[in-house]
């Protein structure tokens, strides 16, 4: 079975130029994700802050072909802050130790993802029941803050929706590269996807970001995305490459590919990933209390170590 990582690294196949060795990492990717989705279930964890080597070797080998995996805690009696705290041993365990500094990261940079009303997270859909539509994580980051991998782990589910959906970057890639390769070239654009400078209300202005939809992990020349499907506070380069680009992308999110994994996540469960995209459905709707769903959010700047 071919290693994905090598052919990578040695063989770009993310060059244009080059559809050859393209077209050989993309029959291997799609043959090894097909094999991975056929049998997958989530890793089980027994102690989530001390995955072993068996259960890490496991979800290494997942994220090397899909650039995420499923997992399942099976600790008992837990509560937020111990899981908190196991949750920065989790990553460091996948050399994931450069935590972003999100405004709302508690003392050990993870944001808990909850229905919430105060100062500072009103109005933002991730602290609603409102669904999520597609994106990645830190779309709207600056480029030397860019988000290579996250972990989003599960404390307590919705009693109604809080579905979450996931797909694989490079699934992405090549569904748009073999429709036209010239969306990769419009979407690889240095200015192809802007987010206007944003007032975020405790006296600080987030800066516009003005990037490329797709670009290369320096250090690794791993495949990274930068999107998301909202269509408010978001300045398309205007050129109809890019315009039919992104319709093409926006219809394939939908369309329900094959590749994309619909999960609802219990309490104990979560996803390590490079960064995939990913939505949610609303839940708990109509609830007169606020929904007790809550989600724990950790993001970095690198990738997960060897993928």
């Amino acid at each position: 079975m071919a290693d994905l990582n090598t052919m990578i690294s040695d063989n770009f196949p993310w060059d244009l130029s080059e559809d050859s060795k393209y077209q050989d990492w993309k029959g291997s990717k799609l043959e090894q994700v097909a094999d991975l989705t056929a049998k997958s279930s989530p890793v089980i964890i027994a102690d989530l802050a001390h995955p072993s080597d068996d259960e890490k070797a496991e979800m290494v080998h997942h994220c090397a072909i899909s650039n995420a995996v499923l997992y399942r805690s099976t600790a008992k009696n837990q509560t937020p802050d111990t899981v908190t705290k196991s949750l920065i041993s989790f990553a460091e365990s996948f050399g994931l130790v450069i935590a972003e500094k999100h405004r709302s990261a508690g003392k050990h940079g993870i944001v808990w993802l909850q229905e919430n009303d105060s100062v500072g997270k009103k109005g933002y859909i991730p602290y609603s029941k409102r669904p999520m539509n597609w994106h990645t994580d830190g779309y709207y980051n600056a480029p030397d803050q860019r988000i290579r991998a996250m972990v989003l782990h599960c404390f307590h589910s919705a009693d109604n929706g809080g579905v979450n959906q996931f797909i694989d970057n490079e699934i992405a890639y090549i569904r748009l590269r073999d429709e036209n390769p010239d969306y990769i070239r419009a979407l690889m654009h240095p200015e192809a996807m802007t987010i206007p400078e944003n007032d975020e209300g405790n006296g600080k202005i987030r800066p516009a970001s003005i990037g490329p939809v797709f670009a290369r992990d320096p250090e690794t020349g791993a495949l990274e995305m930068r999107y998301t499907a909202r269509t408010r506070s978001i300045e398309w380069r205007d050129d109809p490459l890019t315009r039919d680009a992104v319709a093409f992308l926006t219809k394939t999110l939908s369309s329900g590919d094959p590749f994309i994994q619909t999960v609802k996540m219990e309490s104990g469960d979560g996803i390590l990933c490079n960064n995939s995209l990913h939505n949610r459905t609303g839940f708990d709707a109509g609830l007169s209390e606020p929904s007790d769903r809550l989600m724990m959010r950790v993001r970095f700047h690198n990738r997960v170590k060897g993928t």
